[in-house]
């Protein structure tokens, strides 16, 4: 009878632990199903025309083509999304979850360097019973996230879960060449997600824009961090872009290279290689010097600093935090003296031809069918997948090191002879294709523009056309290229 009683109770006390986890998974599930319709709300299909122009034939207007992605909503009726999604927009489409009707909406602001934009619907009608997305903070490692989109042109809702797995600075893809904080996470991302906002405890993590090219389900979110530093930027209605340090640095693990600056066995830090024209530190940092410190944080013999208690980052991703005007504080080693430099940061616009740039065409000048250009990413990414490109090794170096070897100091842009129309006029000139103008008809040039400056008040029959590190130059009829000029543009349908 005493073991029937406590079989009993076991089991009235089971009976109780499961309904009382059951009505708490209810209400859980309860909870989940509400934060996930207030969030889907507030997720935005996006569908874009653009007309991507051709670098390669600047004349040329592109081609046509409709992709999509994702967006959401933001304080102030504000979509935020990623740049690539809407670059090279002609039109845009948007639609919440629910709708029936697609909305026309405005582009506002567009950051290529950190690959976000935000939009805004055209007619009010599109924000009725809408809800807001609040931004939340940094997601700690190994915890996890969930992805709302509309990948692979889907048009329902989509939700993939996953782990953040990683923090660090990383190129962003879509401008090749800017580096910042990114989060990744082993969540399926795929096209149409990108400009989607990732969700943890109910806010924005970061927002979905690229994956890993190799790998499976490793994917990549835009950090709060950068979209706060977007947000701000925008504030006084114009987006101004990231500062620049310019500086290239070395690390201090060799024990040789130590003993050789004099480098004492407690401090850490970096070396100072180059400082580049143009850049903040330009003036104030100089090579060889150590940087122990920045805004009182502590510089590694790797080159990074605490973000948090599990991450480590590049201290330039500091500077990234930072706006023009703002101070940047080193403490610095010079002459074996510990120093303390401040200076204000700033934006280096040569450095601007090292990104892929969108809604623009290219500029050219042509010369008895030369075509020529300034050199680009825009036209490297066409070039280096043309039919021609030999001798292109010259080209290749300068543009990879323009603003490291300081010639932004003296010009510029490199001016290039890319490409040839065929025509009799411009017969034996292949030689000197995929090399840069040095000079036309006794003029430098240091950019496109002196090109075309020059072209025009050229008055001399034979025009000679120096390019860099060549003995001989081109020398070619004006009287000859003037009067096929016109069939040339015919032939090849430029305008007139």
């Amino acid at each position: 009878m005493l073991f029937l009683n406590r079989q009993i109770r076991f089991y009235f006390h089971l009976l109780f632990i499961v309904c009382v986890f059951h009505l708490s998974a209810y209400s859980i599930r309860s909870e989940s199903i509400e934060d996930f319709d207030t969030i889907r709300k507030s997720v935005v299909q996006i569908k874009v025309f653009s007309q991507s122009f051709d670098p390669y034939s600047p004349w040329s207007p592109g081609s046509l083509s409709a992709s999509g992605g994702t967006g959401f909503l933001i304080d102030g009726n504000r979509i935020l999304t990623n740049a690539h999604v809407v670059s090279n927009a002609k039109y845009i489409q948007i639609q919440r979850y629910n709708q029936t009707e697609w909305y026309e909406a405005k582009l506002s602001y567009i950051a290529h360097d950190c690959d976000l934009a935000i939009l805004q619907a055209i007619k009010p009608k599109f924000y009725e019973e809408a809800e807001h997305l609040e931004l939340g903070g940094i997601p700690e490692l190994n915890t996890p996230i969930t992805i709302i989109g509309y990948p692979i042109g889907g048009s329902r809702i989509s939700v993939s879960r996953g782990i953040v797995s990683r923090k660090e600075q990383s190129t962003y893809a879509h401008s090749q060449v800017d580096n910042h904080l990114v989060i990744q996470v082993d969540a399926a991302i795929n096209p149409g997600n990108s400009g989607g906002p990732a969700i943890q405890d109910g806010k924005v993590a970061g927002v979905a824009f690229q994956v890993a090219s190799k790998g499976e389900n490793i994917g990549y979110i835009i950090p709060t961090t950068v979209v706060n530093h977007f947000l701000k930027d925008v504030e006084d209605g114009i987006y101004n872009g990231y500062v620049e340090l310019g500086i290239q640095f070395q690390n201090t693990f060799n024990s040789n290279l130590r003993s050789y600056y004099k480098i004492p066995d407690d401090i850490e830090g970096v070396i100072v290689n180059k400082v580049f024209t143009g850049g903040s530190a330009f003036g104030y940092l100089k090579p060889k010097d150590i940087l122990v410190s920045l805004d009182g944080k502590k510089i590694a013999r790797n080159g990074s600093v605490n973000l948090d208690t599990d991450t480590r980052i590049d201290f330039v991703e500091l500077i990234d935090n930072k706006f023009a005007g703002d101070s940047i504080s080193f403490e610095i080693i010079r002459d074996e003296k510990l120093e303390k430099i401040v200076f204000p940061a700033k934006k280096m616009p040569d450095f601007d031809f090292m990104r892929f740039s969108y809604d623009q065409n290219n500029d050219y000048a042509m010369f008895g069918g030369l075509i020529f250009q300034e050199v680009n990413r825009n036209l490297l990414s066409v070039w280096s997948r043309s039919s021609n490109t030999s001798g292109g090794s010259q080209l290749l170096y300068r543009f990879y090191n323009f603003i490291s070897d300081q010639w932004n100091g003296t010009k510029k842009a490199d001016v290039v002879f890319y490409r040839k129309l065929d025509h009799p006029v411009n017969t034996h000139t292949d030689h000197f294709l995929n090399l840069i103008l040095k000079k036309f008809d006794g003029k430098d040039i240091l950019s496109l523009a002196d090109l075309k400056v020059a072209i025009k008040e050229s008055k001399n029959r034979y025009v000679r056309l120096e390019f860099m590190d060549l003995d001989f130059p081109l020398v070619l009829d004006r009287e000859e290229i003037q009067k096929a000029n016109p069939a040339i543009m015919k032939t090849y349908n430029m305008e007139q």
